[in-house]
């Protein structure tokens, strides 16, 4: 049985985020349109178009990028591939980290700083009001309290319409709580790394979206052979698809968004919503580690 028909893949089940409405839970992560190591163009900046305009055409309605991908470059590539934006569309971005280099990530909390990265974030998108805007670090120097503070102001402002947060603790989480509604949380989590699973069941008890960033990663238990490997060949999928397919069965706010530079993997992922995984193979993989 075949699910990757790239043409009519199934769209996945929708999830109610608060302050924003409705998306489907299978998105798209805009990490990978830009250049190796999240720096600089794109080998190939039309290909990167093509990419986040085929998204949209086959149903994806939530896109997630952040300042420091590029930097700048791919909120620059969403907004010449989709603005103006279609009705229903929702793009997800973040604010504190800057970029010293290829692969190099630095928090910077500074109230002052996630205002300005706010406002250029609004100007790359060409839109008067961010969707979800999400702390991407809280930065450890800088008392939580100011970053939380300038976050609820920009709400309040009118400059964003949702709020989240990246790669936090439950305790985090409760203590922002206290100045906003937390929409989303996006922590790492897939089926080798599920350190963040105290999280996802505060994020499930509270009606908060989860987005797994590093979705498909799945090490050893891909391997010819191994456990997911052996899923995929049963269901006449892919080993990526079936990684997604579980993540989505594990928990109805859970939003996997697979990011990819390539049509022929964006098509692949997005059929995962297809994948149904049995109750034993479900089982099987979530007792794998």
């Amino acid at each position: 049985m075949s699910h990757d028909n790239p043409q009519h893949p199934e769209l996945s089940a929708t999830i109610d985020l608060k302050d924003l409405g409705t998306v489907h839970r299978l998105g798209f992560g805009a990490m990978r349109i830009v250049g190796d190591g999240v720096w600089g163009e794109p080998a190939d900046r039309a290909a990167a178009i093509a990419v986040v305009r085929r998204a949209v055409e086959l149903g994806v309605d939530f896109i997630d990028t952040a300042d420091s991908y590029g930097p700048n470059i791919s909120e620059e590539i969403l907004a010449e591939a989709l603005h103006p934006y279609r009705d229903g569309l929702t793009i997800a971005t973040k604010v504190g980290f800057t970029r010293t280099g290829p692969n190099a990530w630095v928090p910077v909390g500074r109230p002052e700083y996630l205002r300005q990265q706010t406002e250029l974030s609004l100007r790359k998108l060409k839109i008067d009001s961010l969707d979800l805007l999400q702390l991407h670090r809280i930065d450890p120097k800088v008392d939580r309290e100011e970053q939380f503070t300038v976050l609820r102001d920009l709400q309040k402002e009118g400059k964003v319409k949702a709020l989240g947060l990246s790669q936090v603790s439950v305790e985090e989480l409760e203590e922002a709580g206290k100045y906003f509604t937390v929409s989303t949380v996006q922590n790492r989590y897939n089926l080798t790394d599920r350190s963040s699973e105290d999280v996802l069941d505060y994020a499930e008890a509270n009606g908060i979206g989860f987005i797994p960033w590093a979705p498909i990663s799945a090490g050893e238990l891909a391997r010819p052979g191994g456990p997911l490997d052996e899923a995929a060949k049963r269901l006449g999928a892919t080993t990526s698809q079936v990684a997604l397919a579980w993540l989505l069965r594990r928990s109805p706010v859970m939003m996997p968004i697979p990011g990819t530079g390539s049509l022929q993997h964006l098509e692949e992922n997005l059929a995962a919503a297809g994948v149904v995984l049995d109750d034993a193979t479900y089982a099987e993989l979530h007792a794998a580690r």
